[in-house]
C-alpha cells in the first residue's frame, strides 16, 4: 500500500511513519504540506489546517485516495474544518499503534465502500437515460408506425439484437434520426 504522510516530523510525525512502515506499508513523507494533496497514493495521513479543504485536489463526494487527517491536539478540535474536508478518518496525537493501524483500515473501507456505490449510481444513472430514451423512441414509433407500446418496444429490441448494439444505441439512433428529418 502506498501511504503519503504529509505531517510535521516531530516526534509524533516520526512514530506514525515507523508504524506504517511496520505495516509494510510503501511511505512517503511530505513536508510542508504542498499546494495540491498528492492523487497517486492508497492513503493520505494529512496534518489538519484551515487551508486543508482548498488544497484537496479531487471533487467532493470523489475523492481519489482515503483521506486521514491528523489532528495534533494543539487547537480546539474544528468540527466543521474536518467535515469540509471530507475525510475518511481522523487520528489524534499521541497516537499509538493500535489507533493507526484502525483508523487506516476503517478509512479504507469507507474509501473503497463509497467508491462501490459511486459505480453502482453511475450505472443506475445510465440505466434511467436508456429508459427514457426508450420510451421517447416507443412515443416516436407508436405515432409513427401505428404500433401498439409492445410491439414498438419488440421491434427497438430486435433491431438491437440484430445490429448487436444496446437497446439504447437503437432507441438513440431512432430519435436522433427523427429530429434530423423533422
Amino acid at each position: 500500500m502506498n501511504i503519503a504522510v504529509i505531517v510535521e516530523r516531530d516526534d509524533n510525525g516520526e512514530f506514525l511513519i515507523r508504524e506504517l512502515q511496520r505495516m509494510r506499508a510503501n511511505v512517503k513523507h511530505l513536508w510542508p504540506v504542498p499546494a495540491q494533496i498528492p492523487l497517486q497514493f492508497d492513503a493520505i495521513f494529512c496534518a489538519l489546517s484551515k487551508d486543508l479543504p482548498q488544497r484537496i485536489p479531487w471533487v467532493p463526494g470523489e475523492p481519489s485516495s482515503a483521506l486521514i487527517v491528523v489532528d495534533d491536539g494543539k487547537e480546539p478540535l474544528n468540527l466543521k474544518l474536518i467535515h469540509n474536508c471530507a475525510a475518511h478518518g481522523l487520528l489524534h496525537y499521541p497516537a499509538t499503534s493500535r489507533m493507526i493501524q484502525s483508523v487506516l483500515m476503517l478509512a479504507r473501507e469507507h474509501f473503497q465502500y463509497e467508491r462501490r456505490l459511486r459505480s453502482r449510481i453511475e450505472k443506475l444513472d445510465e440505466n434511467l437515460r436508456t429508459t427514457r430514451l426508450v420510451e421517447r423512441a416507443k412515443v416516436l414509433l407508436i405515432r409513427l408506425k401505428n404500433l401498439s407500446e409492445e410491439e414498438a418496444y419488440n421491434f427497438l429490441r430486435k433491431q438491437a439484437m440484430e445490429k448487436r448494439v444496446t437497446i439504447g444505441a437503437v432507441a438513440s439512433a431512432v430519435i436522433d434520426s427523427h429530429e434530423l428529418l423533422s
